[in-house]
């Protein structure tokens, strides 16, 4: 193609529409895109009509537990990543911390936000979910966060928490119940990392960090339990 077929149409007024419509077009496709990115899987916004429905059959704490925890979506999907954290991180961790078997009477189950809160507790994957779903509702990328299985190797027990990736190759900052402080992986060598997943995916983990994809996080029969009754709202 010659220099001067080369520019011709950028010359015409066909040329300057096909143009202008490609940029118009291709902003539209890049707003798509992150929009798609950025929406949580669920929305876990609450009418008025719901959370009062809900306190009527737990009673006025949980309906206020709701309602504050509302309020603090709203007061924060303005604010910066840090600030989003620390907000959410010491809202929940004033949850107490419950065992399956005493809370739910079954060995393993993994609870909604709005199970959490209404019931005053939960153990360590209720507080991790929690966290995970409110910070995707104020608008953290899913790519930034995972819940990480891990070893506590202090208690010698199984254990979860919350991890946020600043950027994809940066250490991540870990969101605990078992201490109020948030800090990077490399400062907690009381974790032993085995695997992480978020909405999309399911990694192998090392030295606090994803290493190997090794499928989706549909592998992972409770999340998709959580995720169906949450999709149906079935509290």
């Amino acid at each position: 193609m010659s220099r001067d077929s080369f520019y011709r149409p950028r010359h015409s007024l066909a040329g300057r529409f096909i143009n202008s419509l490609s940029i118009v077009t291709g902003l539209i496709l890049l707003s798509l895109a992150y929009t798609l990115t950025a929406a949580p899987e669920f929305s876990v916004l609450m009418s008025e009509a719901q959370i009062s429905k809900l306190g009527q059959k737990y009673g006025e704490m949980a309906e206020r537990r709701l309602h504050s925890w509302q309020n603090l979506i709203k007061e924060i999907e303005n604010l910066d990543d840090d600030e989003k954290l620390t907000r959410v991180n010491q809202f929940f961790n004033q949850m107490n911390f419950v065992d399956d078997i005493d809370h739910w009477h079954k060995k393993d189950y993994w609870a909604s936000p709005v199970e959490f809160l209404i019931t005053n507790g939960g153990d360590c994957e209720d507080f991790s979910i929690a966290k995970y779903y409110t910070l995707r509702q104020v608008g953290i990328p899913i790519e930034k966060l995972s819940i990480v299985y891990v070893k506590a190797l202090r208690l010698n027990q199984a254990h979860m928490v919350l991890t946020y990736y600043a950027t994809p190759k940066s250490t991540p900052l870990i969101l605990d119940n078992l201490i109020p402080e948030i800090k990077p992986a490399n400062r907690r060598p009381d974790l032993q990392h085995v695997y992480s997943f978020n909405g999309d995916n399911l990694w192998l983990s090392k030295k606090g960090r994803r290493s190997t994809l090794v499928g989706t996080s549909d592998q992972l029969k409770p999340w998709v339990q959580l995720q169906s009754r949450m999709e149906n709202q079935d509290y």
